[in-house]
């Protein structure tokens, strides 16, 4: 069973939606135990990063989801400022993040290739794939998603990345440690390509 983690940022309605169309069950989780039963976790986010740290640290699911993700090995799709939080600290605010995949969350503005460009990152961007990744299992080559974001992941260990982007300089777009997932596009708003990387995902 697929859980969208519901603490009270992204949208989760339109996961609901896509799953749907997909044929595939999902349900939103709003409590610790909601999470019960769940076979993969979606981590969605908006907004600025403390916030949604701040929210899901308050929502009671944090240790449920901790122990899901880290002892029990349940696969995790972090979206959005949900990948972002997958990292230990984000530039953008002061609170620790879940510290998942090892990094942190920089600002364009501040890269000198990028600094100059229109804030935020907004539209479509190609994606340069690691050959052979499961998430991207069945793709065309350089696949076209939604980005709207003015931070981006700087994974630590490049062997994490699993894609990349370009917008002033490459950045990390995907990142994959294991089973843990980290996209900073918006697969809900890509149409067949966001809709293809969903269903990858819940057939790892």
């Amino acid at each position: 069973m697929i859980r969208i983690v519901d603490y009270g940022v992204g949208n989760i309605q339109a996961f609901m939606t896509m799953f749907k169309r997909l044929g595939l069950e999902a349900t939103r989780a709003r409590t610790a135990s909601d999470l019960e039963g769940a076979t993969r976790l979606i981590l969605p986010g908006v907004g600025a990063f403390d916030h949604a740290m701040t929210l899901l640290n308050q929502s009671g699911m944090r240790e449920r989801l901790e122990e899901l993700v880290l002892q029990e090995s349940i696969p995790v799709l972090g979206i959005c400022v949900g990948m972002q939080m997958l990292a230990g600290g984000s530039d953008e605010g002061e609170l620790p993040g879940l510290n998942w995949v090892p990094g942190q969350v920089k600002a364009f503005a501040t890269h000198p290739q990028s600094k100059d460009l229109p804030m935020p990152h907004m539209g479509w961007n190609d994606l340069a794939v690691k050959p052979g990744h499961k998430l991207f299992s069945g793709f065309e080559p350089e696949p076209r998603f939604y980005f709207l974001h003015s931070y981006y992941f700087d994974a630590a260990d490049k062997n994490d990345v699993s894609a990349t982007a370009e917008y002033g300089h490459h950045f990390d777009c995907i990142v994959s440690k294991g089973h843990i997932h980290g996209v900073q596009c918006h697969p809900e708003k890509s149409h067949h390509f966001g809709a293809h990387l969903l269903k990858n995902f819940a057939e790892l």
